[in-house]
């Protein structure tokens, strides 16, 4: 009988931790990462990489703006938990435009939450 009821015990457990986890929600990071790289393929420093957020996008996303410079590794990281702190949604699209210099060049990225979403836009020469 000491058996059964340990056996018993032993499966409510497994469950409970089972459930336990599944309620769990997801800690990772929401980030956009856009690489910038000139028509030679190489990778930019020092650019500038504005994000807008599309409210004609469907679903559709809230006005958002955000800038940042490129890094010596030629990539801007840009960290979206404000947006999602702030939004209902899950999922946001978003207009990018990148300055260097005399050059301009555009993209379109989707982000989702607690996903790191990576997008290059290559200047042009």
């Amino acid at each position: 009988m000491k058996k059964l009821g340990r056996t018993y015990f032993g499966v409510a457990l497994a469950i409970g931790v089972a459930l336990g986890f599944s309620g769990c929600k997801s800690k990772d990071p929401s980030v956009l990462k856009i690489f910038v790289r000139s028509s030679s393929n190489e990778l930019q420093q020092g650019a500038k990489v504005i994000i807008i957020g599309d409210p004609g996008s469907n679903p559709s996303t809230m006005e958002y703006v955000d800038t940042l410079l490129t890094n010596q590794s030629g990539f801007v990281a840009f960290d979206m938990t404000p947006f999602y702190d702030i939004s209902a949604e899950t999922v946001g699209y978003f207009d990018i435009i990148v300055k260097k210099e005399n050059k301009e060049q555009t993209g379109y990225v989707r982000s989702r939450e607690h996903i790191t979403s990576v997008e290059t836009v290559v200047l042009p020469n």
